[in-house]
Formats: structure tokens, sequence, C-alpha cells
């Protein structure tokens, strides 16, 4: 769970660095560079990072990524998105040395090396149809979550041998089936279109679920007997005062919706014992106690067309000063203050060279403030942004 990661060693140079990004304007350089900001804060993309995976190897859609407290990078990606374009190499007879999907999980030091690789589509019952989200907890063992009818959370040790299945799966679904499925009870216990993000509270035995790409809300579980505990949706709005309409895609200009858009796309702990949920399809992100009380909203970049909120992660200060938010719209990572949701910085741009993003999907820290990203569709790639002065 991000908020018990401990890295004491790094705190002195993260708050070192984040002393000069207060207010600060970014203007825009080459990605190769590094985008810089007037006080000389500069994040630069490292190319070394990761190093070269196994022969063919070629990373699918990146949909997780998380920081563990040994600073190791659990990447998740879509093996069965690589498509014939790609896949030459998986012919009988083979007809060219690329491509090869690697494994679902991958896991990587600070430095690119590839420690670990597991995790192939149906290698146990119930693996996800839609890999989307992956974390860990304290013991070390690795979640794993789907984001479609029929999906949940499954957790395996750090190597991938399969340990439980969080159940509450709703029907599984053909495709077709899928894309009419409607809304229809929002107080269910049930995981009708999988797990869109999920975080850990290992002292109070909960797990944070965001349940939003069908449904418009977040549900916390008790983790030992898997009890349904409570829920809610937009400014803390209860279960059954949640409507099944769907609302329409959010327009520039448009004000704050009453109730969350689809997807509910995260869900994360700070330190200080506030939950920040993602709202992707809502441009902003919402803030609440863990009974879910409604604190504090800050709009992303609102003049962007509809999911500028793909991922939320804190700084690793001990305070957690800053967010850091992927955004899929503007293909950028927001750093904003966690006080008021105000811009303190950014970084990057559309595109396909080293540093630029192309359908950004997450963004997570480490406890030396590097940033580790993640892109889908056509980016299908993960980089590494180093602050530097």
């Amino acid at each position: 769970m991000r908020n018990q990661r401990t890295h004491v060693k790094a705190s002195a140079l993260w708050i070192a660095l984040s002393c000069c990004i207060l207010l600060l304007s970014v203007s825009e350089l080459r990605a190769q560079e590094g985008t810089i900001d007037k006080h000389g804060v500069q994040y630069r993309v490292d190319g070394s990072w990761p190093k070269r995976l196994p022969p063919n190897w070629t990373i699918q859609g990146v949909t997780g990524m998380f920081v563990d407290r040994d600073d190791h990078i659990w990447v998740l990606n879509r093996p069965r998105d690589l498509d014939k374009g790609e896949s030459f190499a998986l012919l009988n007879p083979p007809t060219a040395e690329c491509c090869i999907q690697p494994p679902a999980v991958l896991e990587f030091d600070t430095e690119g090396n590839l420690l670990r690789s597991w995790g192939v589509p149906d290698s146990v019952p119930g693996w996800p149809r839609s890999e989307h989200t992956i974390f860990t907890d304290r013991a070390g063992n690795v979640w794993i979550g789907g984001a479609t009818a029929g999906d949940t959370l499954l957790k395996f040790t750090a190597d991938g041998k399969f340990i439980s299945d969080f159940g509450h799966r709703g029907p599984k679904l053909s495709p077709d089936e899928t894309g009419k499925q409607q809304e229809d009870n929002q107080q269910t216990s049930l995981l009708l279109r999988g797990v869109a993000g999920a975080e850990l509270d290992e002292d109070a035995h909960e797990i944070y679920i965001a349940d939003g790409y069908l449904n418009k809300r977040v549900i916390v579980y008790d983790t030992d007997t898997g009890a349904f505990k409570r829920g809610w949706g937009a400014y803390g709005t209860s279960l059954d005062q949640i409507s099944n309409d769907p609302l329409p895609p959010r327009k520039p200009g448009d004000p704050p919706a009453k109730e969350f858009r689809q997807p509910v796309h995260c869900v994360h702990a700070s330190k200080d014992g506030f939950v920040y949920v993602c709202d992707r399809g809502g441009d902003r992100i919402q803030v609440f106690t863990k009974q879910g009380k409604f604190v504090k909203e800050f709009p992303v970049s609102i003049s962007s067309g509809s999911g500028t909120v793909g991922s939320i992660d804190f700084s690793p200060d001990p305070q957690q000063k800053y967010l850091f938010v992927s955004s899929i719209m503007d293909s950028k990572v927001y750093i904003l203050n966690r006080n008021d949701g105000s811009v303190a910085g950014w970084f990057g741009h559309l595109g396909h060279e080293p540093g630029d993003f192309r359908t950004l999907h997450v963004a997570t820290a480490d406890s030396h403030g590097n940033i580790y990203t993640g892109e889908v569709t056509t980016g299908e790639r993960i980089q590494k942004f180093v602050p530097v002065k």
C-alpha cells in the first residue's frame, strides 16, 4: 500500500526538489531534454530504462503500475493486445523473428533490470479477461485485477504462485453482451464489470475498490471475511441514491456532474487518512474520509475533453505534498498541490519519441521521486522520468 512506504533515506532529496516545484510555471522542451520549470527543476526521461527485454518480447498495453516498498516497479500489461501485425513469430512456422508478447506481470528494479515475469492468460481459473490493476501487500504478495464482466481480483506470491480469488464476480459475458450491459443495482456487492482500481488498508483489514466501468461508486470490503462493508458515490452520495442512468461524456466547460462519470478509474489513500478517487470521465479528483464523507474536489484540465484523470499517486515526502496525475487526453503528467489541487507543474507531450506519451494510462512514483509511466493503445510502453536540477 502506497501510504505504508517508509523510504526515509530519500526524503531529504525529495524535500529539496519539492521546494523548487512550488508555484512553478512549466514551459515545454523537447521530450529528449525533459521538461523544465523556471526555478530549474527538470524531469528528464531515462532512455536506458527499462533495459532490453528478452529476445522478441514487445510490451503490450500497460494498464497497471505499482512501486512496492523495495522500490521495485510492478507492471501489468495485456498480452492479448498483440495484433496480427506484430505476431509473425507466433505463426507456425514463424515468418519473422518478431514478436512475442511478454507475460502479463513484469517486475523491474530502479535500474531497469527485469527481476521477475509471470502470468499467462487462462493460466489459472478466473484469470482476468481484461488485465487492469496491480499492487502488492505488506507480505509481498501481488494482486492483479481485471475490468470486464466476470473479472475480479486475484492474489499471487511474488513468484506468481496462485493464492486466492477475491470473489464477488459478476456474470461472465461475451464482448457483445458486455457492451449492452446496463447499470441496474448500485447496492450490489458484486463487481459487475470487475475492478478498475483498488487500495489496501491493511491496518483496518479493508480494501477500497473503484467500481466504475459499469457502476459509479467506491466500495469497501473486509479483507479477512470478504464481506461488503460500505460504499458511496460522488460527493459521498449513499449507494441507494446513485442513479442507474448513464451520464453522457463531459464536454469542455461543463459544470461538475452530481455523480461520477464512467469510469471511476482509481482509488488511493493518503498517509493522513483521506481517500482520493479518480473520476476519469468527470475530469476531476474527489477526496473523502475513509467513511465516505465528501471533503473536496479538484478539477483537472477541464478545458480538455473527457479523460484527464487516469491515475494518481502521491509524492514520496512525509507530507505527500503533491499528486502525480496521468492525463490520457492531454498526454501529460500533472503535478498538483495536494492541499488545493492547483497545478504546480507538468511534463509530457503527445507523440512517440522518448519522453512523449500516446494514451498515457498510469503514472506512479518511487521513494526518490522518479516517475514511471505506462501507455496503452498505440503507446504500449513504459518509461522512467528522473527529477534533476
